[in-house]
C-alpha cells in the first residue's frame, strides 16, 4: 500500500495523467471531424477508450489508497464526477452524453496547481460576486421597466416587454452594435432617448462590471497571502525545530568535552600519587 502511495502521490504520475487528458481533449476534438474520422476513426476510437480506461485505473488507485478519505477533498469529487459522467452509456438517442465526454478536459484544472489556484480563488470570490450580481440584477430590473414604458410603444420588438427590454438592454451592457443597432435608432423617434440610455452603460459596463475583476483579483490576492502565511509558518516551524535540535546537540557536545577533560585530570592525579 505504501509503494502504491508513492506512485499515486508522485510528480511522475501525476504529470502522466495531465498528459493523458491533454490527449484525450485533442482526440476528442479530432472526432468531430468527418474527415479525420473517415482515415483514423477506429484509433482515435480505441485511444479514446485507453484514456477512459487509465481515468478508472487511476481513481481505483487513489480510492485503494485514501479510501473515504478520497470524497473529502473537493478536487477528487470533481474528478470521481466528471469521470462517472463519461462512463455513462451513449447509444442512440443519447447524444447529449457523448458530447459530455469533453469534460474530462476540465480535469485539467484539478491537475494542474496554476489552474487550481485561479479557480480557488473564483470559489472564494463568490460571496462578493452574488451581492455585486444582485445590485446587477436590480439595476437591470429598473431600467426594464423604464425602457418599456419609455420606448415600448415605438419599439415593440426591443422594448415591448419585460423579457425584450432585459435582452435588448444585456446586449446594450455588452457594447454589441448597442449604438448602430439599437441606441441611435431609438434616438431617431426619442432624441433624448440618450439620456437613458448613456446613464445606464456608465453604471453597468464601467462600474458594477468591475466590480467583479476586483472582487476576483482581491480574492486572488488574499489566497495567494494565505498560501504564503502557511508556507512562511512551516518554514519557522521547520527553523526553529531545527535550531532547538542544534542547540541540544551543542549541549550533548558540550558534555562530551568537559567528560573528556575530566579524565586527563584524573589519569594524571592518579599517577602523581
Amino acid at each position: 500500500m505504501n509503494i502504491l502511495r508513492r506512485i499515486v502521490e508522485s510528480n511522475r504520475f501525476k504529470n502522466f495523467i495531465t498528459a493523458v487528458i491533454a490527449i484525450n481533449a485533442v482526440i476528442l476534438g479530432l472526432e468531430t471531424s468527418t474527415t479525420v474520422m473517415d482515415m483514423a476513426g477506429p484509433v482515435l476510437h480505441f485511444l479514446d477508450q485507453l484514456a477512459v480506461a487509465i481515468f478508472v485505473v487511476e481513481l481505483l488507485m487513489k480510492l485503494a489508497v485514501y479510501r473515504l478519505a478520497f470524497f473529502k477533498k473537493a478536487w477528487n469529487i470533481f474528478d470521481f464526477t466528471i469521470v462517472t459522467i463519461t462512463l455513462l452509456p451513449a447509444g442512440q438517442g443519447l447524444s447529449v452524453l457523448r458530447a459530455l465526454r469533453i469534460l474530462r478536459a476540465f480535469r485539467l484544472i484539478s491537475t494542474v496547481p496554476s489552474m487550481r489556484k485561479v479557480v480557488e480563488a473564483l470559489m472564494r470570490a463568490i460571496p462578493g460576486m452574488v451581492s455585486v450580481l444582485t445590485l446587477l440584477s436590480l439595476v437591470f430590473y429598473v431600467s426594464a421597466v423604464m425602457a418599456t414604458k419609455l420606448f415600448g410603444e415605438g419599439f415593440p420588438e426591443w422594448f415591448g416587454s419585460i423579457g425584450a427590454s432585459l435582452y435588448s438592454l444585456f446586449q446594450i451592457m455588452t457594447l454589441e452594435s448597442w449604438s448602430m443597432g439599437i441606441v441611435r435608432p431609438v434616438m431617431e423617434s426619442y432624441p433624448q432617448a440618450w439620456l437613458f440610455f448613456v446613464p445606464f452603460i456608465l453604471i453597468t459596463t464601467f462600474a458594477v462590471l468591475n466590480l467583479f475583476i476586483a472582487i476576483v483579483v482581491d480574492a486572488m490576492s488574499t489566497h495567494v497571502d494565505v498560501e504564503e502565511n502557511i508556507t512562511r509558518d512551516g518554514i519557522e516551524l521547520d527553523h526553529t525545530e531545527i535550531m532547538a535540535e542544534l542547540r541540544a546537540l551543542r549541549a550533548e557536545m558540550g558534555k562530551l568535552a568537559d567528560a573528556q577533560n575530566r579524565v586527563p585530570e584524573n589519569t594524571s592525579s592518579e599517577k602523581n600519587q
